[in-house]
This record gives C-alpha cells, structure tokens and sequence, in this order.
C-alpha cells in the first residue's frame, strides 16, 4: 500500500511567499526537505527573510518577483521556477488580494483587479505549470477560502474569486488525473489585518467552535498534507475551526 509522499530532495513554487501565511507554508515545505522557489511582488524584504528560514532548515531556494497582476509575468514565474529549480513537483497558489469594496462601490476597475489576480492568475500559473508536473507526477494546492462556501458581506468580487478557485481545483483535478492532482486549502479567519477592528474580530472568534483565530501554520499543515497525499485529488480542506459548521442553524 502506498504511504505518504517522500518531498525530500524536490521542488516547489510557493506565490505569496514572502510574508504571512505564504510563508509559513514554505517554510513548512522545506522543512519536509523541498527547495523551494519564493515568489514575491513586493515584499523583496520579506522573501529573503522567507529564504533565511529554509536555508536554517537545511533546505535551499530561490527568490523570483512577479506581478502576479499580470498573467504573461505568472506564466513567466513558472519558467523561471522550473529553471532555477531543476524541476517542478509542486505548485502552491497562495498569492492573493483581499480588498474590501460595498455593492455600491463595485466598478470594472475593482471587479477586474480583484478577479484578475485571485482567478485568472491562478489558472495562468496552472496552465504553465502542469506539463512540468506532469513530468513528475506533481501536484497543485490552491489557497482558496471559507467564504467560497459561507459568503460575507462587503466583499463579492474576492468571495466571487475564490468560488471560482475552488470550481477550478475541482475541474483540473478531472482534467489532469491521473498524472497530477489539484487539491486546496481553504482557511477561515487566519491572521486577521492589524488594522481589522477588535470588536469584529472578537464576535467572529465567539463563533468559532474551537474558540481561537488560526494561524499561517494551520494552513502550512494542511498545505504539507495534500502534497503528501498520493490518493487525494479534487479535495479542499477547511481549515476554520469548525465555524463554516457552527453557521448551520441548530433547531430543538
């Protein structure tokens, strides 16, 4: 019977990764012995703080900035990845904007920034990557979210996106079986803004059954799972601490 992945020794792209919850997931990834390829857009700081990490692991990379805006740039990162790499056996879509925007504040502008970046590239970056995973029989892991499932309010060109994302994994995973599969992570209230008001965060928390907020490592932990999983494929795991549960009503 088949166990678990070894991940020793191959690659993986990371977007996103040079702060936050990006982050904790390459970190977590080298530490299961991948090099890992470091995308940032602008926190070049931050990426090779990212980079110093891995390398205390034991576990090497590379630092590649891309405006992931720009779908020819997210194919081009792939390529750059694939070549400073060796290879590729793993791609984590974690990039992403969360812009709040009300209904009556929704333009074109807004509505393409925001589909544009956490739809469109994420498909660019899949597109390109999966003859390469192909060849190693990789895998794909998108950073999708809870409100693909349990919408919020004051954010439907995001919550719209990562609906999307999550129908895309799901077809994908049809469309590349059985040479690469494509699963996602889907966090709830993980590492809310600094500036996210306290009163909110605190009826949110108060909804949660495990009674916290997660952490950048939940999410790294769930990410190192699927790329371990040779028999999970078209699967996204939620990781919000039971609150998409708790928003069932209960009766009696």
């Amino acid at each position: 019977m088949t166990g678990a992945l070894d991940l020793a020794g191959r690659s993986a792209l990371v977007t996103g990764a040079g702060r936050r919850v990006g982050r904790a997931i390459a970190v977590r990834l080298a530490g299961a012995g991948m090099r890992v390829g470091i995308h940032y857009n602008q926190s070049a700081r931050g990426a090779e703080e990212t980079l110093a990490m891995v390398r205390a692991l034991g576990s090497d990379g590379v630092t590649l900035a891309a405006d992931l805006s720009d779908r020819a740039a997210a194919r081009a990162l792939v390529d750059r990845a694939v070549s400073a790499l060796g290879g590729l056996d793993l791609l984590v879509a974690s990039a992403a904007s969360f812009e709040r925007v009300p209904l009556d504040a929704i333009d074109d502008a807004a509505w393409d920034r925001t589909l544009g970046l956490n739809l469109a590239s994420q498909f660019a970056l899949a597109q390109r990557a999966i003859p390469e995973l192909r060849k190693t029989r990789g895998s794909i892991v998108f950073i999708t979210c809870s409100s693909a499932t349990t919408p919020f309010r004051n954010y439907l060109p995001y919550v719209v996106a990562k609906g999307g994302l999550r129908q895309l994994m799901r077809v994908l995973s049809l469309e590349v079986a059985p040479d690469v599969r494509v699963n996602a992570v889907a966090p709830g209230t993980v590492l809310p803004p600094p500036d996210f008001p306290g009163q909110s965060l605190e009826r949110i928390t108060a909804r949660i059954p495990l009674a916290r907020t997660g952490t950048a490592e939940d999410v790294a932990d769930a990410v190192l799972y699927l790329a371990r999983a040779p028999f999970v494929t078209g699967h996204e795991i939620v990781v919000d601490g039971g609150r998409s549960v708790a928003a069932v009503e209960r009766y009696g």
